[in-house]
């Protein structure tokens, strides 16, 4: 009997949000060694340029733009340029994120309100423009990445933990409503891992020790263990796997006594 290769991403049209550093990175590598397509969408134009550049030169096809993902018209644009180089959307990955780590007293009002606008907001937004374009696929998939502060207290950044904790009930609301138009949505939770977010506190050898102490894996994660996540979630082979959320922490969640 003939396998279907249910591995693998081949020729597959993803549009990812932040995919020029950290997690989101690794993301775009991993879709594109598997065959895929991406199209990214980072505020920083000069390295969103040098990375489609290295890609293009490997012999990928990798497109984006420069924008900000908090900006109404940023996201407008982002949808205009998109459908102008693709006809449908195979694969969206919201993966834009940011965090303010305070206590919820010492928040202003415009951090709270750009801490929600960018994580949960734009991402309500990006998913309702790209439903046309994943259903016309017939075989659609979303990925959010959230991230355990949305299943339990990290002590400070309750506004970014709000954030991910409604991400997950999104990705459930949607995982029923869109299953009629044959997408599937999915999740997936990191912990603390290695990239430039966070290096400056995995320098606080008194920080990293309570964060491994936490973990029974004894380590943080690497950007590559997140983007596999997420890639298998966008496979064939995770086609009957809708309105989950995948924890990728080491065990950290369910470490008890």
């Amino acid at each position: 009997m003939k396998k279907r290769d249910v591995w693998s991403l081949q020729g597959k049209k993803a549009l990812i949000t932040g995919g020029t550093r950290g997690i989101g990175l690794a993301i775009a590598n991993e879709i594109l060694s598997l065959g895929g397509s991406v199209y990214i969408i980072a505020r920083d134009n000069e390295l969103l340029e040098s990375r489609l550049e290295e890609w293009q030169k490997e012999g990928f096809e990798a497109f984006g733009q420069s924008g900000d993902i908090i900006n109404k018209a940023d996201r407008r644009y982002l949808f205009e340029e998109l459908e102008s180089q693709w006809d449908h959307l195979d694969i969206l990955v919201n993966n834009v994120g940011m965090n303010i780590r305070k206590k919820v007293v010492e928040y202003s009002d415009d951090e709270y309100d750009q801490i929600l606008t960018t994580n949960m907001h734009a991402v309500f937004d990006i998913s309702q423009k790209a439903f046309p374009l994943l259903k016309k696929c017939g075989d659609g998939a979303v990925v959010n990445v959230l991230s355990v502060a949305g299943l339990t207290s990290l002590r400070t950044g309750a506004p970014y933990a709000m954030s991910k904790a409604a991400l997950l009930q999104l990705t459930r609301n949607l995982a029923v409503e869109w299953a009629p138009d044959h997408i599937r949505v999915n999740a997936v939770a990191p912990w603390y891992t290695k990239t430039p977010l966070v290096e400056h506190l995995l320098q606080d050898h008194h920080y990293l020790k309570e964060i491994l102490d936490r973990t029974p894996m004894r380590r943080v994660a690497e950007p590559e263990e997140i983007a596999t996540a997420v890639a298998f979630l966008c496979m064939s082979a995770s086609s009957y796997i809708t309105g989950q959320c995948l924890t990728v922490d080491g065990g950290f969640t369910i470490f008890g006594f």
